[in-house]
Order: structure tokens, then C-alpha cells, then sequence
């Protein structure tokens, strides 16, 4: 029995390292996705039973990344194969090369993800009722997804449909990304998806993110979060919980990383504030939060040690390369409770 099921993208992250990529003569390969993260980080660090909805052309580039897949303990056996026509004509697999970035030049992702097989996902080409029958606890896409093409937002729809017809929580992060949207209606499409997918939703992560008239559009200060997530809760009237990672950066190796979150039961919350956080590698460190924040949620443990869990899994997942996490149950445990960096003998 599968706990948590993501819709998404899993491509293959080129990291030149410390280096730059227009630059660089070799490059270290991980897989990475926003929704895919969220699972595997569920998977690897928190322990849950998890897997991934997605497509890949099947070649020797697809396989890697099922294999990568493997390696992160995620069921693969609900991914869609698409066979391939030996040059990517008609679908392909997607790549991100990302610069981790350092001081003043912040990290850079440059994707190649055009026509890849997810994005050419339509609406009955997964038996979602199959999926949510076997005893789902927990359903997860996002924006990422959404904005592939115009039928991934319907296969999101429909998704998060079924997810609820069957009594699955069901959780969105809008994860804006400008250059999915640039020549296709730009931030106002990218809005109206997000709300209509979002008002779907149970929980909604990076939920600041709906704030204002577009996405990312308006800046919130510290004393004005509460406010902030207020009014996103008046745009998703059947929203349970809203969370949010809160970041600053004085550059790109020192943040300062804190979280917030909003119930009906609780109202505003604050989760802990981690200043001056030294940061190897920031990419996936929102999609920790999120793998944190569900294991939370899923144990009952309150949306305050939920935001707790999310916020310290994220910040050891930025002391790490790559998009996935590498933290371990116990590492969060001990973060949550105020451990420092001492070598452990």
C-alpha cells in the first residue's frame, strides 16, 4: 500500500559543481522534480511508502532516471512509458542544468524541457480511480506540473478529482516558474491555473505565493505574512491548511530561513527561525519543506511541529548537492529539538 502518490516531472539535474555551466567540462547527474522531491524525501528521510506519477521516453536516458528513481526507494510502477523514435522528435526526457550559485551570483537553472513525454500527458491516460482505490493517504501536485502544457493542467484537474472522490488529502504547491508560462499567457495564466487547481486543494504549500494579482508579485514583509496568508485562505474557502517557507538572502551561501503556516483551528503560526543559514545547494530546499510539513500533518503532529519538521528538513537539505534530499529522520529530530553543528564521534 502506497501513503503518498505525486504528479509530476523527474528530470535529469546536470551539476557542474562549483563551477558554471557555459563553462563546465564535466558535470555530476541527479534526478530532481519539484513534485518528485516532495515523495522522495517522504521516501528516503521520513520513511514513507511512496510513488510517482509521470512519463518517460523509454531509452537509455529514461531508464537512468528510473534508476535514479529506484535509488530513491520511490515506487516507480505507475510511470507512463513512451516509446521512443530514436531522436525525440515526437517526446524526449527533460533535462535541468543548474548552477548552485556563490556570494553575489545566485544560483541559475537553465532547463531543457520542451515536448518532453510528461507534458504531453492527457486527460484518461492514467485510471486515476485504480490509483486512489489501493488505500492512498496522501495526494501531491503542483505548479511545476501544471505549467508543462495546456493538458497537464487538466490532468491535474482530474487528479486531484479522483483524489478526493476517494477521501485522499490532497496538497498544491503553485511553484511558479516564469519560463513555463513566458508565450503562453505569462503570470495571469499561471494564476488562474493556480487557483483553480489550488481550490482543490486540503493543504496548500508556497501558498504566499498566491498573494496579490500575480504570481510573485508582491514582496511580504515579515510583519505582514499573517495578513498575507489571511487573504489567501479568503481565495481557497475549502482549504485546510496553508504553509509557507520564508527566506532571506544576503547571498547565495547565507540565508535566513524561517516558515509560517495558517488552520482554521490554529490560525497564524510561526515555525522556527534558522538565521544566517549556510547553504551549499538551495534548489529542492522548498520541496524538503513541503516532505517535512506532510510527514507532519500525516502524524498528527499539529500544524506548529508540522512547519517544524518542514522547516528543518529543508535547511539540511541546502547543505547538500543535488535536488533531493540527504537527511535522515534522526538529523530533523535533532534539528527540531536544537541541536547544533558539533561533530558527532
Amino acid at each position: 500500500m502506497t501513503d503518498v502518490v505525486a504528479l509530476g516531472e523527474v528530470m535529469l539535474r546536470f551539476d557542474p559543481g562549483e563551477g558554471r555551466i557555459r563553462t563546465a567540462r564535466t558535470f555530476q547527474v541527479w534526478e530532481g522534480g519539484g513534485e518528485y522531491n516532495v515523495v522522495r524525501g517522504l521516501r528516503r528521510c521520513f520513511g514513507l511508502r511512496t510513488a510517482v506519477v509521470t512519463a518517460l521516453a523509454d531509452n537509455a536516458v529514461g531508464r537512468l532516471v528510473e534508476d535514479l528513481i529506484l535509488q530513491g526507494g520511490v515506487d516507480t510502477s505507475l510511470i507512463r512509458w513512451v516509446p521512443d523514435d530514436g531522436i525525440g522528435r515526437s517526446a524526449r526526457n527533460g533535462l535541468n542544468f543548474v548552477e548552485r550559485g556563490y556570494g553575489i551570483r545566485g544560483a541559475l537553472g537553465v532547463s531543457d524541457r520542451a515536448h518532453t513525454a510528461v507534458s504531453q500527458l492527457d486527460k484518461g491516460d492514467v485510471d486515476w480511480d485504480a490509483v486512489f482505490s489501493a488505500g492512498v493517504r496522501w495526494f501531491h501536485t503542483g505548479g511545476i506540473f501544471a505549467g508543462l502544457s495546456d493538458t497537464t493542467v487538466d490532468v491535474a484537474d482530474e487528479a486531484m478529482a479522483a483524489a478526493r472522490r476517494h477521501g485522499v488529502t490532497v496538497s498544491y504547491d503553485p511553484n511558479h516558474r516564469p519560463s513555463l508560462w513566458a508565450g503562453r499567457g505569462g503570470a495571469e495564466r499561471a494564476r488562474e491555473v493556480d487557483l483553480r487547481l489550488a481550490r482543490q486543494a486540503d493543504v496548500v504549500v508556497g501558498a504566499l505565493g498566491l498573494a496579490g494579482t500575480h504570481p510573485g508579485q508582491t514582496r511580504v514583509g515579515a510583519d505582514e505574512v499573517a495578513d498575507a496568508l489571511a487573504e489567501v485562505a479568503g481565495l481557497l474557502p475549502a482549504a485546510k491548511v496553508l504553509a509557507t517557507t520564508l527566506r532571506e538572502v544576503p547571498s547565495a551561501g547565507v540565508n535566513d530561513w524561517s516558515s509560517a503556516g495558517w488552520s482554521a483551528e490554529t490560525g497564524f503560526v510561526t515555525g522556527p527561525r534558522m538565521p544566517g543559514l549556510h547553504v551549499l545547494d538551495r534548489i529542492g530546499s522548498g520541496d524538503a519543506f513541503a516532505a517535512g510539513l506532510i510527514h507532519g500533518l500525516l502524524t498528527g503532529a499539529g500544524l506548529e511541529r508540522a512547519l517544524a519538521y518542514g522547516t528543518a528538513h529543508g535547511a539540511l537539505t541546502m547543505t547538500t548537492p543535488g535536488d533531493v534530499s540527504m537527511a535522515s529522520l534522526a538529523e530533523v529530530e535533532a534539528l527540531v529539538a536544537g541541536a547544533s553543528a558539533h561533530v558527532r564521534r
